[in-house]
């Protein structure tokens, strides 16, 4: 991944922390510009739709951590998410390949439908000839 495809920027972290919560930005916002990064046609769009609600409207996925209460943990962990990502996105799926059932499975299938259909007609009410 190319560095400048990457931007970090370092936040305020919402919630509780006390006086020095206002003083530091220890969150971070981790950016990836799609359009900026060196990826395979292929692999960008199973990122787009991997990445869901993170891709924003300018084509850029962003990850937000504020979990820990440093700078470099939280950056650590932005990273790996979007590693993940992007190793989730980077694995094609597997093509399926349509089966038919076999001969002895139609044929079960016919013999239940075939029983099923004498225990219904078993429940009519009798015919009866005037």
């Amino acid at each position: 991944m190319p560095e400048d495809a990457l931007s970090v920027k370092f936040v305020r972290a919402s919630g509780p922390g006390g006086q020095h919560v206002n003083k530091v930005a220890t969150a971070v916002e981790l950016r990836l510009d799609l359009a900026e990064a060196n990826l395979p046609q292929g692999m960008r769009t199973r990122l787009q739709r991997v990445a869901g609600r993170r891709l924003n409207a300018a084509g850029e996925i962003v990850i937000f951590a504020q979990n820990h209460r440093s700078q470099a943990r939280n950056r650590e962990e932005a990273l790996a998410r979007l590693r993940a990502l992007v190793t989730s996105a980077s694995h094609a799926p597997a093509r399926r390949i349509p089966t038919k059932p076999s001969r002895a499975a139609r044929e079960r299938r016919r013999e239940s439908k075939r029983r099923r259909s004498i225990i219904k007609r078993a429940r009519r009410r009798p015919d009866i000839d005037p």
